[in-house]
């Protein structure tokens, strides 16, 4: 397949650190279409020599694959890759992307905007009056889409007017992880759990998205985002769904995706005393990391001293269906966090009457998202004597075991990772792990409540010191139930 990539912020931190990485991977692994050209495309002024030498550069230092690259090796990668200096908002610029994809008639055409949001537009709209929508084109929109309802409704129009449904791919990474391409495989490929799939077997679920890392950098795109809009609207929902979601009727695109806005119509909506009940939002101190003194958010490049952004959010949700009516979903997310740790663990009810001495733990399904993708199933197993002493009462003990698969060491150690597989499913056309714009717009419309309260309430921002798992509110709303996270159980 003949295939032309654009990466629209060809110079970008996103397109440096991870899609040429991703490309550069998939290459290596022989996934990567042969017959293919990569464009950057950026303000700079420079060609395609210097762009490549630059990149490699950022390669290695963005380097995170087990086996390190060398020289030889980019250079035969790099001789597909090719700049273009170009203002976005010049119609005349788009002629010369259009005379460069002219040079032959690829099969497939990808715009990659790996740009900010407010550019999709203009983007998407001198693409259109360039002729460059057309059948064989599609674009992928990177995360965040806009920054609440009504932006992300106004870019949706805009692109629904230059591009059809499918071919407008809403890119969540999280989706392209092994892990959870392991949440379809377990949940629809085996028998096992789906009889146990409900409220009558499952206590509660859990998601952590846990980084270790600060705002970096960062500092000014993060505080005019925070954690909700980074990380609940988009990953942690998209996590929920699939964890929730109904059996598709196939494995065609929309049938799954119809599945999973089914779940987010169901989320129990928020008013303002379920967003004061339900929701913890805090922002980190300076603390302790790794052996490291680290500094408060309001210390941090770029960070207005009298921010009241968000780093973290823990939140209550509930799906409001027979099969999960009154489970609760507890999701969680910040940075500066203990360790950078993402999985979703799913508590499963104690036995309705213990026959076997002490007070055996309920079983839970650990599904490891990052720094390890694995799954780890928590079972009770007899352990017969302690020290050659058996319990008084004659009865076996019961104590905790698990049955632990790694995606590693089960498939080998350089897999595919989340942005190499979404990039491969662009160019292919697969649209399953892709978001559809009426999915997007209602997880938009569950959390601007929240968002509309915190604009209301300049007095509940709590604090919690880095290196640590969040500030004590986090932990007593999971208590109010009887639970414990995780790291606490």
């Amino acid at each position: 397949m003949a295939f032309d990539l654009v990466f629209f912020g060809g110079t970008g931190d996103l397109t440096w650190r991870k899609l040429m990485p991703a490309l550069f991977q998939a290459w290596r692994h022989g996934t990567l279409p042969p017959d293919g050209r990569i464009l950057a495309v950026a303000r700079d002024d420079r060609d395609d020599k210097a762009y490549r030498s630059w990149l490699q550069h950022r390669l290695q230092e963005a380097n995170t694959a087990k086996r390190p690259s060398d020289a030889e090796e980019f250079a035969r990668f790099s001789q597909a890759i090719g700049y273009l200096r170009m203002d976005l908002s010049q119609p005349a610029d788009y002629q010369r992307l259009q005379a460069w994809l002219n040079q032959r008639q690829a099969d497939t055409v990808v715009m990659y905007l790996a740009t900010s949001p407010h550019l999709f537009p203009v983007i998407c709209e001198q693409l259109g009056a360039a002729g460059l929508n057309h059948e064989r084109v599609r674009v992928v929109l990177e995360k965040p889409l806009g920054h609440d309802l009504a932006s992300a409704q106004a870019i949706n129009r805009v692109v629904s007017s230059v591009f059809t449904e499918r071919q407008a791919l809403r890119i969540d990474h999280y989706l392209g992880k092994p892990s959870v391409q392991n949440l379809m495989a377990l949940r629809f490929g085996n028998v096992l759990f789906e009889p146990l799939w409900r409220r009558e077997s499952i206590a509660n679920i859990q998601i952590t998205l846990a980084e270790s890392l600060g705002v970096g950098t960062r500092g000014d795109f993060y505080d005019r985002t925070g954690a909700l809009r980074d990380m609940v609207q988009n990953h942690a929902l998209q996590l929920l769904t699939m964890m929730a979601m109904e059996p598709p009727s196939s494995a065609d695109a929309d049938a799954i995706r119809d599945e999973k806005l089914k779940v987010l119509r169901s989320l129990k909506p928020f008013d303002l005393a379920s967003v004061a009940r339900d929701v913890v939002r805090a922002q980190y101190r300076g603390g302790t990391l790794a052996g490291e003194v680290v500094k408060g958010y309001l210390d941090e490049d770029k960070v207005p001293a009298d921010s009241r952004t968000e780093t973290f959010v823990a939140l209550k949700c509930e799906v409001q269906n027979w099969r999960w009516a009154g489970v609760p979903f507890y999701l969680r997310t910040g940075k500066r966090l203990a360790q950078r740790h993402s999985e979703i663990v799913v508590n499963f009810r104690p036995t309705p009457h213990p026959i076997f001495p002490g007070s055996g733990q309920p079983n839970k399904l650990v599904i490891k998202l990052q720094p390890d993708d694995g799954l780890q199933l928590h079972l009770m197993a007899a352990r017969g004597s302690v020290n050659g002493v058996f319990h008084p009462s004659g009865q076996e003990v019961l104590a905790p075991v698990s049955l632990d698969l790694d995606f590693d060491k089960t498939f080998g150690t350089e897999r595919v990772g989340g942005y190499e597989r979404l990039l491969l499913d662009a160019l292919a056309g697969r649209l399953n792990l892709f978001v559809r714009s009426d999915e997007q717009e209602q997880a938009w419309r569950w959390v601007e409540p929240v968002l509309d309260a915190w604009q209301r309430d300049h007095t509940t921002l709590r604090t919690y010191t880095a290196g640590t798992w969040g500030p004590p509110a986090a932990s007593a709303l999971v208590a109010r139930d009887g639970f414990a996270w995780a790291e606490e159980a």
